[in-house]
């Protein structure tokens, strides 16, 4: 089996590869990940990540910049139903539109708009940096040994808004509500980085590797 990182001048991919690299190693799969900005590296794959760092707009920017990598993803994650990872702005892109620094259409596969943290406490800074607790976690085969209070790494400044709640499958709690964990069908998404978050993080990515939507 392999699994594509979708590199399109967004991030950390190294880490995230070696996180999946691991995951696999210890769940025993024998995955081969590969990092390519080649739409028919990612065509042939057998599953697909989408990492992203930064600004909505910058990323979007940049993934549309690959020729013919949008419509790869659409074919292949959407017609043809490949398990689908995002990792932060990766997973942000799944939404129907962004509104950091204007208004800026999604991918639109998971109903939703990309909003500003607004946190309810004067003295909870933006962005939003560190360990936090999943709560409400909703059954899932991603989440699978995750449970209520394991804590994610998270670093950003905007989150996902679902449109529909059966969407959500996981919060954190930063002065209220925040998207930690979106999916639907063969898609899924978290908001925290799996590659930095140690246990919780290298037990869902090995979820992700097995999983069979």
């Amino acid at each position: 089996m392999t699994v594509a990182i979708v590199d399109y001048g967004s991030g950390n991919l190294r880490s995230a590869a070696k996180a999946l690299e691991r995951a696999a190693r210890e769940s025993g799969a024998d995955d081969r990940v590969l990092v390519t900005a080649n739409p028919r590296e990612v065509a042939a794959a057998d599953r697909i990540v989408l990492p992203g760092v930064g600004a909505f707009a910058d990323c979007r920017a940049g993934l549309y910049g690959v020729p013919g990598m949008v419509d790869t993803l659409q074919r292949e994650v959407i017609e043809r139903g490949k398990p689908f990872l995002g990792i932060c702005v990766g997973m942000q892109l799944m939404a129907t539109r962004g509104v950091e620094y204007g208004v800026h259409a999604g991918l639109d596969w998971i109903a939703g708009d990309v909003v500003r943290i607004e946190p309810g406490q004067a003295h909870l800074k933006i962005p939003h940096m560190g360990w936090n607790e999943l709560l409400e976690l909703k059954p899932h085969p991603l989440l699978a040994g995750i449970g209520e209070h394991d804590h994610a790494y998270f670093v950003h400044s905007f989150h996902f808004k679902v449109a529909r709640p059966e969407t959500l499958l996981a919060i954190t709690d930063y002065g209220g509500p925040i998207t930690a964990v979106i999916g639907r069908d063969n898609l899924a998404g978290t908001q925290f980085h799996p590659e930095k978050s140690q246990a919780t993080g290298l037990r869902l990515l090995a979820n992700f590797l097995r999983w069979k939507p």
